[in-house]
């Protein structure tokens, strides 16, 4: 925990929820272990039954992202052994420190249960290294944690070689507070969803659209609790907001700000980067987490930008609520405060929000590790963790057993030769 909060700049608290994660879903994966399931069908021939199985790929490469480096490896690393692989693995070449000390912990536990330690390689390096797992035939499936455009081209080198891709990739999340939400809830949740991990979750809230009966009081308690996040040491206790990974992401946050502006928005909290000179915060990578006014119609708020920018927007049906919430590239997660059992159900409906992750009075992060992890559209369509994820990691096989002594065929078909 200590260690991600130094390497990524998440706070104490959410670097040990990381770990714990990790801890969780092996405990997961040890239960699934002894119930991989299988199906037997019966068949149109006489004296005949088929059935299918499930066979592991053989080896599984995992290419993390810097925002979670542990717990990402932890869905695909437990849920990729258990199911027959072994894996070789490359983190983020910011995040170096942090996956050495993971990868130590695995090893160790793999020779202490009599198992090679090489089962689970490490590498660490560049894009150079990236490449060489994507271009390998040798792996059959690639896990790839990143953004939509680097996933899209790691989706067409691995295709043009018939592997498979297992993506998890960029998402423009959005939190709705419709006209009969508890407000205080959603005002609460998504200032976690927005806020949490300085904005560079791929879950992150970054579209808020707030009913027009509560717009003016969320607006203004918003703002007023924004003001008072504390910004500063990730291992400080009482911190809330650290800093953001690189200076490319500051000058990232200072351009879309910008942007936004031009094109209409009004910061109603923070804008700022706090630059190098600034005293009051430990180092060059701290921004204030930033609200933004705009329109639905604003082309900025159609783009990502994996800072903590939050754009204010106004809606007045469940109809333009799901219209909004559909109109991006992505489909991660999303999320409605609602209490009418007709909004919830229209809302995670098949006419209803197009995200993997749909939740309903809860912000759009946090997911926990028993349900499947992904999204649809530009994010990639991977599923990760928990429920049936464990198929991405293995083949089908059916097989139709003949136990009889004559030979049927299927569908009927007459071929013998006197």
């Amino acid at each position: 925990g200590e260690l991600l909060a130094l390497e990524v700049g998440k706070i104490f608290p959410e670097g040990k929820g990381e770990v714990q994660e990790y801890v969780d879903v092996c405990d997961y994966a040890t239960g699934l272990s002894r119930q991989l399931p299988g199906q037997v069908l019966p068949s149109e021939r006489p004296e005949h039954f088929m059935m299918e199985q499930w066979h592991p790929l053989g080896a599984v490469g995992i290419i993390c992202a810097f925002n979670f480096p542990i717990a990402v490896l932890g869905w695909n690393s437990a849920i990729g052994m258990i199911t027959g692989n072994t894996q070789i693995w490359k983190c983020a070449p910011t995040t170096t420190l942090s996956s050495i000390a993971t990868q130590k912990i695995i090893v160790d536990v793999l020779n202490r249960n009599n198992l090679p330690g090489g089962i689970a390689t490490f590498t660490a390096g560049g894009k150079d290294i990236g490449e060489s797992i994507v271009d390998n035939t040798s792996i059959p499936l690639v896990s790839f944690t990143g953004s939509c455009a680097a996933g899209r081209e790691v989706n067409m080198k691995v295709a043009s070689r018939f592997g498979k891709s297992l993506l998890e990739l960029g998402g423009n999340n959005a939190v709705f507070v419709h006209d009969d939400a508890d407000v205080e809830v959603a005002i609460r949740g998504t200032l976690f969803g927005a806020v949490g991990t300085c904005g560079q979750r791929c879950t992150t809230c970054r579209r808020l659209y707030v009913h027009d009966k509560h717009y003016d009081a969320v607006k203004e308690r918003l703002a007023a609790l924004y003001s008072k996040l504390k910004i500063g040491n990730p291992l400080e206790a009482g911190v809330l907001v650290g800093p953001l990974h690189t200076l490319e992401s500051v000058k990232k946050f200072e351009t879309t700000v910008a942007t936004a502006v031009a094109q209409g928005g009004k910061v109603i909290v923070g804008g700022k980067a706090f630059g190098a000179n600034d005293s009051s915060v430990p180092g060059p990578n701290y921004v204030q987490p930033t609200i933004i006014e705009v329109t639905p119609q604003t082309p900025i708020v159609k783009e990502e930008a994996f800072v903590p920018i939050l754009y204010l927007m106004k809606y007045s049906s469940m109809e333009e609520a799901i219209a909004y919430n559909n109109d991006v590239e992505q489909g991660l997660s999303s999320a409605i405060f609602t209490n009418h059992i007709r909004n919830i159900n229209q809302w995670t409906g098949p006419n209803g929000s197009d995200t993997g992750i749909c939740n309903v009075n809860i912000p759009t992060n946090g997911a926990e590790i028993g349900g499947a992890f992904g999204g649809e559209k530009a994010t990639g369509g991977g599923r990760e963790s928990g429920s049936d994820s464990w198929r991405q990691y293995m083949r089908r096989q059916t097989n139709t057993i003949n136990y009889g002594l004559t030979l049927p065929l299927a569908q009927g078909i007459d071929f013998n030769v006197e």
